[in-house]
């Protein structure tokens, strides 16, 4: 195993450390508990806040979506582990500015018990907390880590829609309402050619032959619906749309986003290929991209492949998609 690593068991605190001095402009990391915010002097009075997390490993997510229109806050883990109760309500009593919190929370079962909890010791501190649950994953229904769809790659449309809503002042039921929405109408798959490395394991999460590729992986290295021998990028990015058109509601004359995701040991160049077939796909059926997005966002360490994710767009979800941002991994309109 060769990583960029000192001890293993330092990789979180160091590279959040690191993560917050390359982008202090934007973000203060916090330490004890573990926590990264928006820098700002103090929450913005009335703002509903929002707050995501999760087990760290799949960067830019979560730390690199706080900022202005997305996150307030995001609470690192250990490499695909949830963390615990605490920075996570310490994160939400930072940033609440007597709005109330809404916690965008991945369909995965640690996260959903502890954010669970500490939004019940936000309410018992006064806080009030809707919880927006992201499961966009139409690979399996179940797997190791969760019971129902994973959440995946559309947690970062969640992330960005109900951030804006939340940045133009919409109150606390509403910012956790198009939340909820935008999750519905999102559907996500994926593939891997090569499995990742957890650094305190020292070996790969799985072990893939060189003609095989693992259809509908999440995004910890789980297993999917299928391993199967390599096909070209055309055939492999069908197997990726297909079970996606078949679960979302769309029809012709619908408009969409498209996010083409790298699981972050994939190069630009190929998610382009893969979005270039999304592209021909759905124009066949008459369905327009209006927007859409390439790119490493949703990663799962250096694991090699990609995941395609469909969000069936109407006008208030457009309008917020494309309100500014300025976090470290996404900013425009400023």
């Amino acid at each position: 195993m060769k990583k960029l690593i000192n001890d293993p068991e330092d990789v979180v605190r160091e590279s959040v450390q690191g993560f917050g001095h390359a982008h202090d402009d934007i973000v203060t990391v916090l330490e004890e508990p573990p926590f990264v915010i928006a820098r700002k002097d103090a929450p913005v009075a009335g703002k509903v806040a929002l707050v995501s997390g999760g087990g760290s490993g799949h960067e830019p997510l979560h730390g690199g979506f706080v900022g202005r229109g997305m996150l307030d806050a995001a609470v690192p883990g250990p490499v695909f582990t949830s963390p615990t109760p605490d920075p996570i309500l310490a994160a939400t009593k930072a940033v609440d500015s007597g709005a109330g919190v809404v916690h965008i929370v991945k369909n995965y079962t640690g996260d959903v018990l502890n954010f669970e909890t500490a939004a019940d010791l936000a309410l018992a501190e006064g806080i009030e907390v809707e919880t927006v649950l992201v499961d966009d994953d139409v690979a399996v229904k179940d797997s190791l880590y969760t019971a129902g769809r994973r959440g995946v790659a559309g947690t970062m449309l969640v992330e960005k829609i109900a951030g804006a809503a939340a940045e133009r002042g919409d109150d606390l039921a509403a910012v956790a309402e198009i939340g909820r929405r935008v999750n519905a109408n999102t559907r996500s798959m994926g593939l891997a050619l090569a499995p990742c490395t957890v650094p305190h394991a020292g070996e790969p999460s799985f072990t893939l032959d060189e003609t095989e590729v693992e259809i509908g992986i999440g995004i910890h290295g789980e297993p999917g619906r299928e391993r199967i021998a390599i096909e070209s990028a055309d055939a492999l990015t069908d197997r990726l749309l297909e079970p996606i058109l078949e679960d979302l509601p769309i029809a012709s004359g619908d408009d969409v986003l498209v996010l083409v995701n790298g699981m972050g040991g994939t190069p630009q160049s190929e998610l382009y290929i893969v979005y270039r077939r999304v592209a021909e796909v759905l124009a066949e059926r008459g369905i327009s991209v209006t927007r859409k997005i390439v790119g490493n966002y949703v990663t799962s360490l250096e694991m090699q492949g990609a995941s395609v994710t469909l969000l069936k767009l109407d006008a208030e979800m457009t309008e917020l998609y494309d309100a500014p941002v300025h976090t470290a991994a996404l900013r425009w309109g400023l």
